[in-house]
């Protein structure tokens, strides 16, 4: 599906998930890394690259990542996904 539509958003967040449950995190931060290229308000993203990088032991890169998705997040007046990275950051810092 990936192939015949390169730039949906939601495939590469969907590969990136899968990518992670397979403990294969490098690999999943470059599929978030697409996800958000393509669409810089999608929340979700921003919180699962934080997750990886905690995964990582890169708390620094997890905090900018819940920051940079914490501004997404109220551009884009989700205040669901707002509450979830602030609560990912407030559990980090």
């Amino acid at each position: 599906m990936l192939q015949k539509t390169p730039g949906d958003p939601f495939l590469h967040y969907a590969r990136a998930l899968e990518l992670k449950k397979l403990d294969q995190l490098e690999p999943a931060l470059e599929s978030l890394a697409q996800t958000i290229k393509l669409d810089a308000h999608y929340c979700y993203a921003y919180y699962q690259q934080g997750q990886i990088f905690e995964q990582l032991q890169r708390p620094a890169d997890a905090r900018n990542a819940y920051r940079t998705g914490l501004d997404a997040a109220h551009r884009a007046g989700d205040a669901k996904a707002a509450g979830e990275l602030e609560a990912a950051l407030d559990m980090i810092s």
